[in-house]
């Protein structure tokens, strides 16, 4: 893949880019602030930008904003959010499309080096990842604030839930789960069946419709 890395932090985009370069992939730009990242982005059109969410000028949320204003222009365009920390509100943004090829990872993540980069392959390939971290405060938000679907999920139900959202395929799921996909599969229904969804032919879709759900409080 081509790829940007965009981070304040000369430290983390050369240890991103050796652990890009050694997976043999190839970083065509690195650099450290928002506005940077959307001239890139957008003139060199890669397979993925790997982007910062807080970034200068302003050190807020500037990496969030150019990757809006990115997709905006080019509505597909891959990009994986990293953030020190988990803001909700952050998530519900990236979801808000429904395109997919979109990903927010806490940087704590990139010390799991072929996590970090299976990653970065199901976002260029148009999947949608979360954080494992921010799907659980996603679950926990909904189920403690008394949305009656939500609560009305089994516990193996909740664990499934939390791995669709996460990216993962119904063979990802069995596998992490260590059950037949047969398995996965009834549960899937039984969710979509308790949260009123209709399952979509592709992943990001499917993950879209549940982070979407989750985002309204289970309104109808």
């Amino acid at each position: 893949m081509r790829i940007v890395i965009a981070d304040d932090s000369a430290l983390l985009r050369q240890g991103l880019r050796l652990i890009l370069e050694d997976d043999g992939h190839e970083v065509i730009a690195d650099v450290e602030d928002g506005p940077s990242m959307k001239r890139a982005a957008l003139e060199l059109d890669p397979d993925l930008t790997v982007c910062d969410i807080r970034m200068p000028p302003s050190h807020t949320d500037e990496g969030l904003r150019a990757s809006v204003e990115v997709r905006r222009e080019r509505p597909n365009a891959p990009i994986l959010l990293l953030s020190q920390y988990v803001v909700l509100a952050y998530a519900e943004d990236l979801v808000a499309s429904g395109t997919g090829s979109i990903g927010y990872v806490l940087k704590d993540r990139v010390s799991d080096i072929d996590a970090f980069l299976d990653s970065c392959r199901r976002v260029a390939d148009g999947g949608t990842v979360l954080d494992p971290h921010v799907v659980q405060q996603l679950l926990l938000r909904d189920k403690h604030g008394g949305d009656a679907p939500l609560a009305s999920l089994t516990s193996r139900e909740t664990e499934v839930l939390g791995l669709m959202a996460e990216g993962h395929t119904n063979a990802g799921i069995a596998e992490a789960l260590f059950i037949g996909e047969g398995g996965v599969e009834k549960h899937c229904q039984r969710i979509f069946a308790k949260l009123g969804l209709t399952e979509a032919d592709d992943v990001h879709r499917r993950v879209t419709a549940v982070l979407r759900y989750l985002k309204r409080g289970g309104a109808t």
